[in-house]
């Protein structure tokens, strides 16, 4: 297989600072101390694929757009485009070393020569932004695409949920099928308008490893929410997270919080609103509760859309799920991918997740990473148990009287 593989470095890095995007935004995320989050998802992903040993000629773009991680990885790939900002021009903070910047047209570029080159399949590490340029790229052909998860708004369906499934999808899959492009406006996002549009439909490889597109939230919440804020401790410190369902609660709460964004509240006082990773992280007391409400339709629980709700943050905190009825009925599991393997394995297991005042479901968080494996085992479980009881039902039929 001839893959084209593409990386976006500025992708995500507006998420842990409170910006929610990072477009026309990375000297400002620099400013607030953001550090590239979209090569170490790359470097993932690719070391994933070398560990499958599929036959793989990698095309990339130079640096900073795939070439280091493609080696970092072991692949010798063939760079088919440099990009034209590239390191010329970079976003420095102080002693932080400088961000390379690149452009909607760098992948362009980047797709064009992947096309020119004949790949079968291109990969992107990237947000939604970085989905709608790749498939206005691959519009007039039949390349299929996929992404590896690393923006802050992930909410078109042709990502895989993490990057190792991304590899897992690159090595296994056998058909294609189409899929929406979906994307939203910034500028409204962070005012709180969610407005996701149909940008583009993309062939996408068809696997167990890709994420269903963002649903919106359904049924009422309000029980729940005047359950929560009933039952609040004046002691403990309230990390509430985006979202319509923690919207209801924070206005249950006496406050009017940021939509898409976490805000902190202890003891009837907001502490922090729309906070970044260190607001939060300043605001924290001894006690500390995250509320979280799963995205409808993926069920993630961390690592889509509140970026902010960083492993420092949830290593100093328990963890409260809750969610409207509807939304569960569309769910079998929650989800998690905190860019921490270590802590996505201690989150991982049977969750309670509050419905309404009183009532509570169990669901199970699968970390993504292993997602992929547990769907396998449960098959190759199935499949066992359905042999074992045939071979039963034989020696019972040929068992002499």
């Amino acid at each position: 297989m001839r893959l084209g593989f593409l990386v976006n470095p500025i992708a995500g890095m507006g998420g842990r600072v409170g910006l929610k995007g990072t477009d026309g935004k990375v000297a400002d995320a620099v400013a607030r101390g953001a550090e590239p989050r979209s090569p170490a998802r790359a470097r993932r992903a690719l070391t994933r694929l070398a560990d499958r040993n599929v036959d793989i000629d990698l095309v990339t773009a130079g640096k900073p757009m795939g070439a280091a991680e493609a080696r970092a990885a072991g692949f010798e790939p063939t760079i088919v485009c440099e990009p034209a900002v590239g390191d010329s021009e970079t976003a420095t903070n102080g002693d932080n070393d400088d961000v390379p910047t690149t452009t909607a047209s760098d992948t362009a570029s980047s797709v064009a020569a992947f096309v020119d080159h004949g790949v079968d399949l291109v990969v992107f590490v990237g947000g939604d932004g970085t989905a709608v340029d790749v498939a206005e790229g691959l519009a007039d052909t039949e390349i299929p695409m996929l992404g590896v998860p690393a923006g802050v708004k992930v909410y078109s369906s042709v990502f895989a949920v993490s990057p190792e499934a991304a590899a897992d999808i690159v090595a296994e899959f056998d058909r294609t099928e189409q899929r929406e492009v979906m994307d939203i406006d910034e500028d409204d996002y962070r005012a709180g308008e969610v407005s996701p549009e149909i940008r583009a439909i993309a062939t996408v490889p068809v696997a167990d490893g890709l994420q269903s597109a963002k649903q919106r939230g359904g049924g009422t919440v309000a029980a729940l929410a005047e359950g929560i804020a009933s039952s609040v401790d004046p002691e403990t410190t309230y990390v509430l997270g985006p979202g319509s369902t923690l919207g209801a609660i924070k206005t249950a709460l006496g406050f009017e919080g940021s939509p898409l964004g976490v805000d902190v509240w202890r003891d009837g006082q907001v502490i922090a609103a729309d906070a970044s990773e260190a607001e939060i992280l300043e605001s924290l007391g001894e006690t500390n509760t995250i509320i979280v409400s799963p995205i409808g339709g993926q069920g993630f629980v961390f690592g889509r859309g509140n970026p902010q709700l960083s492993p420092a943050v949830i290593r100093q905190a328990s963890v409260a799920i809750v969610a409207s009825r509807a939304k569960l009925d569309d769910l079998r599991v929650l989800r998690v991918d905190t860019d921490d393997p270590e802590l996505d394995a201690e989150l991982r297991g049977w969750r309670e997740v509050r419905v309404g005042r009183f009532e509570t479901r169990m669901l199970r968080i699968v970390s993504v990473v292993h997602n992929h494996i547990l769907i396998c085992a449960v098959v190759s479980i199935s499949v066992q148990h359905l042999l074992f009881n045939t071979l039963c039902m034989h020696t019972i039929k040929m068992s002499p009287p």
